[in-house]
């Protein structure tokens, strides 16, 4: 597989400027498949209407040409191409370009589609936008059982997309929150959604802004599942694997990062030795 790190939605927040790290990723069998969208063609046409307020707090740029539509036109791609997204979970700045793909398949956990579609709390209706799959996408809600992944209890192989695409659920940030494992042949990739947004947060190295902590602590379903599955990232950062790259989704010095590592490469995430499985 294939795989390129995009930009899909640059946010000016005063305290911390954040990206939407999203992966695009060429496979052999399903064509091309998303790792969240970022924010789409129709949050720039209706930001009131599919963000919200917090449109004032994160400050999104809403750049027509960082939508993940119009950069896989740019890639050499078809839109038409992208037969699945797999979402870490479904806040706005994670899902706005679902409505670019209308015919994909929408993959995360069955725990994330009930919360924020079929029976949320007051709480969840509050947070979500359900503007966001107004167009009717069709949701493919995965177990959040099955065996353990490098210390997280339980991960699902998505073996039908393809293999080496793994859910690795991470409750907490919301109720059905998953990270999305992609192995390149080279390493995997561990995209983490929100189970953090700071790198200080697993590292230690950089203090963490205190606005970015108290935005993860009110924006939390569940404050103490967060906290667990942060402390496994950082036994993993601490573990040193050369075959495994922690991603966040959020942390612009990260995504730079990652696309130097895939330049060094060849331009992409390419796997040289093979899928592990």
């Amino acid at each position: 597989m294939k795989v390129h790190h995009l930009n899909c939605g640059t946010m000016n927040m005063r305290s911390y400027p954040m990206v939407a790290h999203v992966l695009c990723v060429e496979t052999d069998r399903s064509g091309v498949v998303l790792v969240d969208t970022g924010f789409g063609l129709k949050d720039i046409e209706d930001p009131v209407g599919r963000i919200g307020f917090m449109r004032h707090v994160i400050r999104p740029v809403l750049d027509p040409e960082e939508t993940a539509v119009r950069q896989v036109r740019r890639l050499g791609l078809k839109p038409e191409d992208v037969r699945h997204i797999v979402v870490t979970h479904l806040d706005f700045d994670h899902v706005g370009g679902l409505a670019d793909f209308p015919h994909a398949e929408i993959h995360t956990t069955a725990a994330e589609v009930l919360g924020a579609v079929r029976a949320p709390t007051r709480r969840e209706r509050l947070r979500y936008q359900a503007a966001q799959w107004a167009h009717g996408p069709l949701f493919v809600e995965h177990s959040a059982d099955g065996e353990g992944w490098r210390g997280f209890p339980a991960a699902q192989e998505l073996t039908d997309i393809a293999p080496g695409i793994v859910l690795v659920p991470m409750p907490g940030h919301s109720r059905g929150h998953t990270g999305v494992a992609v192995d390149t042949g080279e390493r995997w990739l561990l995209h983490c959604g929100d189970a953090f947004y700071h790198w200080g947060t697993l590292d230690g190295r950089a203090r963490v802004p205190v606005p970015v902590r108290l935005m993860e602590r009110a924006a939390a379903h569940r404050h103490r599942l967060l906290l667990e599955n942060q402390e496994r990232l950082a036994e993993l950062h601490r573990r040193g694997d050369p075959g495994l790259r922690i991603v966040s989704a959020h942390d612009p010095d990260d995504l730079e990062e990652c696309r130097s590592h895939a330049t060094a490469s060849g331009g992409t995430e390419a796997g040289r030795t093979g899928s592990h499985g």
